[in-house]
């Protein structure tokens, strides 16, 4: 009767304060003939904004999958210590390059929103400082250097799970599982998973160590950035950068998704959530510095991973001029920016500059990354 009961909710999309049920008996998975009910256009998602920790009730708590990361044998240079200075003749290859990001005025946001509930709207003047900015995400080894350096444990790692897309596990974990995100059935709390193990407890990140690291709360980012002598970027900044140089544009690149048939992020292709067919080279992540550039030398400011921003939510904005906004000064959410792999234009429309979605400061996520900027050169 619980299993009957969650799935109707899921289907007649009722929000209810609980995020997770026991929706589905251990060890089944959704199959390919479920039918896939599209969002109301206010709730056009794949569900990531949707995972919270509040309400998630009975995880199984002894995974008996736990092992050894083996990531560590391949990346001996984590342990050297982040600097400024050559070694060897060679910057180190821990060290983030960063791009200078020119000051000035811009158009944030949209008159045409994709998704009004959002907030993308009313478009305004905002003005900036200059600024410089990671050239890509962070990656599983600078962020591997980051704890070596510091012991540092994420939230993901102290609270012992995190959220996974269903299709990225293997059948061993999700046989262990027995709940679901409500409002999104393909999102499970995994014991286990967290940035060293992206899709559970037998997942590593061994080939993956030039790939974005995943499984990051906002409060993680935030140490990182302050270990590395940067910050978050806000929303305005990150989305000036995003922009490239141009204006009023959807994406980093100009207004068409695949100019010339050409690939410009890692986005999901095919039925969303059901079938990726993987055209852009990749189903889960790709490397940092995949696909072309944007204006200001930037990699993947959309799809990839989503990132994290300084900024509270919020949904109104004034259509004054502002210089250097820095959001609401308090909130329950963090808004996050760009979109992810699993971003497709029928469920979160959200992989354009002026697009933005939220989580609470301590969610985690397979699709969840960040960046940092410096007001000047580390």
């Amino acid at each position: 009767m619980l299993l009957y009961f969650s799935y109707l909710l899921v289907f007649l999309n009722i929000k209810y304060d609980v995020h997770c049920v026991q929706s589905k008996p251990q060890g089944s998975i959704r199959p390919e003939s479920d039918p896939v009910v599209p969002f109301a256009a206010e709730d056009s998602s794949c569900g990531c904004q949707n995972l919270k920790r509040d309400g998630v009730v009975d995880i199984e708590r002894e995974s008996g999958l736990l092992i050894e990361n083996p990531s560590v044998i391949y990346s001996k240079t984590s342990n050297e210590k982040l600097t400024d200075t050559p070694t060897n003749g060679k910057e180190s290859y821990t060290r983030s390059e960063m791009v200078f990001v020119p000051g000035g005025e811009f158009l944030m946001g949209t008159d045409d929103p994709g998704i009004p509930p959002d907030g993308e709207s009313p478009q305004r003047k905002v003005h900036l400082n200059h600024f410089y900015m990671d050239v890509h995400e962070v990656s599983n080894h600078q962020f591997q250097s980051f704890t070596n350096a510091t012991g540092y444990v994420t939230e993901a790692e102290k609270f012992g799970d995190s959220f996974v897309f269903e299709g990225l596990l293997s059948e061993e974990v999700k046989s262990q599982i027995s709940q679901a995100v409500a409002a999104a059935p393909w999102w499970l709390p995994v014991r286990g998973a967290d940035w060293r193990h992206p899709e559970g407890p037998d997942s590593s990140i061994a080939d993956r160590l030039d790939h974005p690291v995943l499984h990051v709360s906002w409060g993680d980012a935030v140490a990182y950035c302050t270990w590395a002598h940067k910050r978050l970027p806000t929303e305005a900044e990150w989305e000036f950068a995003c922009r490239g140089g141009l204006q009023d544009r959807l994406y980093p690149w100009g207004n068409k998704l695949n100019p010339k048939g050409q690939h410009y992020a890692n986005l999901w292709q095919g039925e969303f959530p059901t079938h990726n067919t993987g055209e852009d080279g990749y189903i889960k992540t790709s490397p940092v510095r995949s696909f072309p550039p944007n204006g200001y030398g930037l990699y993947n400011m959309v799809g990839n991973a989503w990132e994290w921003t300084a900024d509270w939510w919020t949904v109104h904005h004034t259509t004054d001029r502002q210089p250097n906004p820095a959001g609401p000064p308090s909130g329950t959410d963090k808004v996050k920016k760009g979109g992810s792999y699993m971003c497709h234009k029928s469920y979160c429309y959200r992989y354009r500059c002026a697009a933005r979605s939220q989580n609470t400061p301590d969610s985690s996520a397979p699709n969840l990354g960040f960046r940092c900027v410096s007001p000047e050169q580390p």
